[in-house]
């Protein structure tokens, strides 16, 4: 019985052994990546994209107000005596209604004010059709439908900001090419979804694409994506969050594998604010459990000191 029990232990140490030195090998394939030759430039195309996505005529930043409409007339305007108050003083004081009807807005101007569509003016239009939604205008105003779930608001910009004028960009941690990193990208099964809740408190099954593994000082960590256009979706927590970066966690965008391949790149000196670091005034994802990750990533922008966001 003792060879019998010595002949086990053996085993199950072999097989240890094999698991661990095939582990470490399979890892091989992670780290940090080679970066490309022109990586400062192809940055700093993407830094330029992105501080344009922020301070455009209709960038994040200019969000003046998210308003939530009730079925049926939801009067507007500048004055205290209308259901949704604009803060914009060139707006008279009872501007006009928003009609909201089974999923659909139609917007009604007051008498004497006319609102502005693409290179046209008009008194009254169906602004919301269930499907599109219009940017409709009033001098440096700008604002669209959005639809969340069972809630139907007005999105409003305000292209007149000197601050956002101003906007040089949020700080950030220094580039750095070990934030360049191998990933393997896992598919999912066809239909499968992850539970994604927002600011608003609404849980959303959210279709994915697969997770990705990445490894840090040895250790290997897996994130679920959601499904973008072109790119894949990721929505991260890690350590920093408690001390440096935006609480509620960050985003990235990274690349599908290409064809044929099971690995793309994942750049963390790309991780971003969510709007909801720095206004208040957006629906932000926030990171499902699992990708709440239990290390440091040193990378990408900071918290948005001096800007009103979500605590």
């Amino acid at each position: 019985m003792k060879w019998v029990y010595y002949g086990m232990m053996y085993r199950i140490l072999f097989l240890s052994i094999a698991i661990l030195f095939l582990c470490s090998c399979t890892r091989k394939d992670l780290g940090q990546a080679p970066l490309p030759d022109n990586y400062e430039e192809q940055f700093a195309d993407w830094q330029e994209g992105r501080m344009e996505s922020l301070t455009n005529p209709t960038g994040w930043m200019r969000l003046a107000g998210m308003y939530w409409l009730e079925e049926g007339e939801n009067s507007f305007g500048s004055g205290d005596r209308v259901d949704i108050q604009f803060p914009e003083s060139t707006l008279p004081e009872y501007a006009g209604e928003f009609i909201l009807t089974k999923g659909k807005v139609r917007l009604q101007a007051a008498d004497g004010v006319e609102f502005q569509y693409e290179d046209g003016t008009f008194r009254q239009k169906e602004i919301y059709d269930g499907e599109e939604a219009l940017n409709i205008e009033y001098w440096s105003l700008e604002w669209l439908i959005i639809e969340r779930e069972d809630l139907m608001g007005i999105r409003l910009y305000n292209k007149d900001n000197p601050k956002v004028d101003a906007f040089t960009g949020f700080d950030r941690y220094p580039l750095d090419p070990e934030w360049h990193l191998n990933a393997k990208f896992e598919p999912a099964t066809e239909g499968e979804t992850i539970s994604i809740v927002n600011v608003l408190g609404q849980l959303v099954d959210t279709p994915t694409p697969g997770s990705i593994e990445f490894s840090v000082d040895g250790d290997v960590y897996t994130l679920d994506a959601l499904e973008g256009e072109d790119q894949m979706f990721l929505i991260v927590g890690d350590l920093t969050n408690q001390t440096e970066t935006y609480q509620a966690g960050r985003y990235i965008y990274i690349d599908y594998p290409e064809e044929g391949s099971d690995y793309t790149i994942i750049d963390f000196n790309k991780m971003y604010n969510p709007p909801c670091a720095y206004n208040l005034f957006t629906t932000c994802q926030l990171p499902p459990i699992q990708n709440r990750l239990d290390v440091a990533i040193p990378a990408g922008e900071k918290r948005a000191e001096g800007w009103e966001g979500l605590e």
